[in-house]
């Protein structure tokens, strides 16, 4: 089997990792593409995953965005119809993506029968075109599936149990190489930080949340010893915040899993980095100030997730770095990504209702 995967953000070579490894482990034929946004193509690089970059972030703006979707939806159709070419006339059985609108849009312009997948679902007008044009629509079991019905989904949900962050880390073992790579010191706090997607942040809102959180760890970085390292988006974002003193910003993607792992404390506007310090077993603060989704209401309720109110609220201890005191690494869920595999796959098969797949493997 052909099978085409489009990865559009970092998150997306993640989670795509282990599908892309177990469908070539199954014999099919996997053929990636990728655009140029954040750290994308430096971690499909790190992962080994042979890719074709095609087009890139065209911004924030709705116009600049429709233009995104428009020119590259048909730099992918092109692409696509070149490589059935190559192959003799035959094309991609299937087409996947994690919230990626541009291979579904160029997936139905071909006829190529499509797989979404996502795991926030107040992103209107993504889910209104990937829910309408896919097939399949996989997320969690988290997600009311009354919720998605509004995008045209109806009929096609296929629910995996836990989080996405617990497939794509099920064969991961933090490594303490990162600390020495970023020169960070064991004895004092490490504390992960990724910012919200706005460009800038520091100085342009000062009254912010989160430049309240900026403010409090460049104090403790100065007066407490306390380690920040910001993971910025965009390069926009790196170069604003390497010039705050006391932060640790890396110019590179780097094994931020390990980091997480290691971590005392992790603080995220985003989803995935939060979920991922959930899986990992990190303490972790969520600044999100967007409509919160059903995974995350999920995890708040459960105290493994929690909402920060105001700066002050951090706790920024050090934590035991050792293994052995560190009972929750060894709790960790560990889930098999053949279930992801399987759920994206439906796509283009018949499919009646079983039992929610996603049985946890022992740690």
């Amino acid at each position: 089997m052909r099978v085409w995967i489009d990865l559009t953000n970092s998150p997306h070579v993640l989670v795509m990792r282990p599908v892309i490894e177990r469908l070539r482990a199954g014999g099919h034929q996997v053929s990636v593409t990728a655009r140029d946004f954040a750290q994308t193509i430096e971690l499909c690089e790190r992962f080994g995953i042979d890719h074709s970059a095609i087009g890139r972030h065209r911004g924030g703006a709705v116009a600049a965005k429709a233009l995104g979707l428009a020119s590259r939806s048909a730099a992918l159709v092109r692409w696509a119809r070149s490589q059935a070419r190559a192959a003799g006339g035959r094309r991609f059985d299937v087409a996947l993506g994690h919230g990626s609108n541009d291979v579904s849009v160029a997936a139905a312009i071909l006829r190529i029968p499509s797989a979404t997948m996502f795991d926030y679902e107040w992103a209107t007008v993504q889910h209104n075109i990937n829910c309408r044009l896919a097939r399949a629509v996989v997320v969690p079991a988290a997600i009311p599936p009354e919720r998605l019905d509004r995008y045209g989904a109806r009929g096609k949900v296929r629910a995996y149990e836990g989080l996405k962050e617990e497939y794509y880390l099920a064969d991961f073992e933090p490594s303490p190489g990162v600390l020495d790579e970023l020169g960070l010191d064991r004895s004092r706090p490490i504390v992960v930080v990724r910012p919200p997607p706005d460009v800038s942040l520091y100085h342009r809102f000062e009254n912010d949340l989160f430049a309240g959180v900026l403010e409090r760890l460049r104090r403790a970085a100065a007066e407490d010893g306390t380690q920040p390292v910001v993971l910025p988006r965009v390069d926009a974002q790196r170069q604003e915040l390497a010039r705050v003193p006391g932060f640790v910003v890396p110019e590179h993607a780097i094994d931020a899993q390990s980091l997480i792992a290691v971590a005392d404390l992790v603080i995220s506007a985003g989803g995935t980095m939060n979920r991922e310090a959930v899986a990992l077993g990190t303490p972790v603060y969520t600044t999100f100030e967007g409509r919160p989704g059903a995974v995350d209401e999920r995890l708040i309720a459960e105290g493994r997730l929690r909402r920060l109110g105001a700066p002050a609220e951090l706790d920024l201890a050090r934590r035991p770095r050792a293994r052995a005191e560190r009972p929750e690494i060894g709790q960790r869920v560990r889930r098999d990504p053949a279930v992801l595999v399987e759920l994206l796959l439906s796509a283009i098969e018949p499919r009646g209702d079983p039992a929610l797949p996603g049985t946890p493997q022992s740690a």
